[in-house]
């Protein structure tokens, strides 16, 4: 399959216990049941999103406001402008970051929620989705995987 080498990419560099093995079973299952793409999707964004932010001060830690008290992590666009702020000496890491706020589109008042920046799959239907979407977000997550740093 074409996608497979994009899949090697990605899982060269997951992180081996938390997330290795679903990847290796979302090929699989891509692979046998290319359908399943709508099923997969969801999946893919929470991990860009897991990807990019082990790249910023919020991977790994609680954030806590100036009293204490835990506070939001950043999500989709204002993740990202933190992740390209914090590694502004990678011009190739940030150029690629900047080329993903496409996946990304703020809430408007008629989204429900708490209108946090939110992925493009937060706001569309299922039915909405295309089989070339969730392979084009696989290539892209594969070209930024090995600057992980899981």
């Amino acid at each position: 399959m074409i996608l497979d080498s994009y899949f090697e990419e990605i899982m060269k560099y997951a992180h081996f216990w938390n997330w290795l093995p679903d990847w290796e079973l979302v090929q699989k299952v891509y692979n046998e049941y290319p359908e399943t793409y709508s099923i997969l999707l969801p999946f893919a964004y929470s991990y860009l999103e897991e990807i990019i932010r082990s790249t910023t001060t919020e991977y790994g830690r609680e954030i806590m406001d100036e009293k204490g008290v835990e506070r939001k992590r950043k999500t989709g666009i204002d993740l990202i402008n933190l992740a390209i702020n914090q590694n502004r000496s990678n011009i190739e890491y940030v150029t690629i970051l900047k080329g993903l706020k496409n996946y990304f589109s703020k809430s408007k008042a008629i989204n429900s929620g708490d209108n946090r920046n939110g992925v493009n799959h937060g706001y569309m239907h299922p039915r909405f989705w295309h089989k070339e979407d969730f392979e084009k977000l696989i290539c892209d997550i594969a070209e930024i995987s090995k600057y992980s740093k899981f």
